[in-house]
């Protein structure tokens, strides 16, 4: 059996060509978004493509997974200006398909409602999930 070896910079590439084909397949594919490190790279290379005429966002929804309770979009440690600032905002994505959850929720029923909103979509079609340094 022949193992194969890939760089965290290798790997980051083939995550993104994978979100790529899928935005090619169906773009106004559902997309399921996570923040932190692990994703980073895989941003990047969505951000080259894009700039570089390989794939276009323009028709996509995306849906990231949670956000921290208390904070606004606006404020640096929140998920939703994480993915402004390292996705979103250099990409050819309507911001209005781009979707996190609100960190200001009132009761449950908002997971639920968040939960019907992709659901409406049709569901996400392909999810992204960070492992971090624990792996």
């Amino acid at each position: 059996m022949k193992v194969l070896y890939l760089t965290k910079t290798e790997i980051e590439r083939e995550i993104a060509n994978i979100f790529i084909e899928k935005v090619k397949e169906n773009p106004s594919c559902v997309l399921g978004l996570a923040t932190g490190s692990s994703p980073l790279g895989i941003y990047k290379n969505l951000i080259e493509a894009c700039n570089n005429g390989e794939v276009s966002f323009k028709n996509v929804t995306t849906f990231n997974l949670d956000e921290y309770l208390g904070l606004e979009g606006t404020h640096d440690q929140s998920y939703r200006y994480f993915m402004n600032v390292n996705l979103f905002d250099h990409i050819d994505i309507n911001k209005s398909n781009t979707n996190v959850p609100s960190g200001f929720v009132k009761d449950d029923n908002e997971a639920a409602l968040y939960d019907e909103m992709i659901a409406r979509k049709g569901g996400i079609d392909i999810q992204l999930l960070g492992l971090g340094s624990d792996g």
